[in-house]
């Protein structure tokens, strides 16, 4: 695909990365569809991308809810051929806290967000990319889940965090080997720790010093950063059912 023929929708795509991803897309000449819970903030940031941009509201918890947006989506873009699985929480909390041992019921938003969240895009998008005309190599779509390096070196009080990410990766393959008759490809990004709202949102020496954790660029990773992996798969059609981490060689510490 030509990132000049991207028709997209991009979950959590009002602020961090997915943002960031939409923001490359417009740029590069594609149209996209930005899906998020934040209403306000969704709206400003379709109206700054421009005509090629719109914003419709998504809870990927709701099931229904996110089959509406995509069609919405498809309808306003003109089709879709790539879905971007941006929308996460990180879910701190240790399976036995100071108050007592985790909730199972904190245990499984964090899955329903995380995890089944990006079920509920990738087979919103996949139902209507099968009918796509296929492109070169009978290409149809791509479908693309945002991982973490905690879904391999999950840290004390990442439980939910790290095995929902394990838990996208996990279904990459399979969901690549049975999408392949249809010519759409499945792919994972596993970040490292990056600029997003929520490290934002820490004092200047916390976020120096979790940057100083990486090898190199000893830095914190830049959202755009991300977006131009995005855009890499989005080239070369033998990216198909793997994780890449994106993580400057961290390897992070049990805390």
């Amino acid at each position: 695909m030509l990132p000049a023929d991207l028709k997209a929708v991009v979950s959590g795509g009002a602020s961090g990365l997915g943002l960031a991803v939409a923001e490359r897309i417009v740029a590069e000449g594609g149209r996209v569809a930005l899906l998020d819970v934040q209403d306000e903030a969704g709206r400003q940031a379709a109206a700054a991308l421009g005509s090629h941009a719109l914003f419709v509201h998504c809870d990927v918890t709701d099931e229904a809810g996110v089959d509406g947006a995509v069609r919405a989506a498809h309808a306003a873009l003109g089709g879709l051929n790539l879905a971007v699985n941006c929308a996460g929480i990180v879910g701190a909390g240790k399976l036995l806290g100071r108050d007592g041992p985790m909730a199972g019921e904190f245990f499984a938003r964090v899955v329903a967000i995380n995890l089944t969240g990006t079920l509920h895009v990738d087979k919103a998008a996949a139902q209507l990319m099968q009918a796509n005309t296929p492109g070169a190599d009978g290409e149809r779509g791509l479908l693309i889940h945002t991982a973490s390096v905690a879904a391999y070196e999950g840290q004390i009080g990442q439980i939910a965090y790290a095995a929902t990410k394990a838990g996208v990766i996990g279904m990459v393959l399979p969901i690549a080997r049975e999408l392949a008759r249809y010519g759409i490809r499945a792919m994972a990004i596993a970040p490292g720790i990056f600029a997003t709202p929520m490290v934002a949102g820490m004092t200047p020496e916390l976020q120096a010093s979790l940057g100083a954790q990486v090898p190199f660029p000893s830095r914190l990773g830049r959202p755009a950063e991300y977006a131009e992996l995005v855009l890499a798969i989005v080239r070369n059609p033998m990216l198909n059912g793997t994780t890449i981490r994106l993580d400057g060689a961290i390897r992070m510490q049990p805390k």
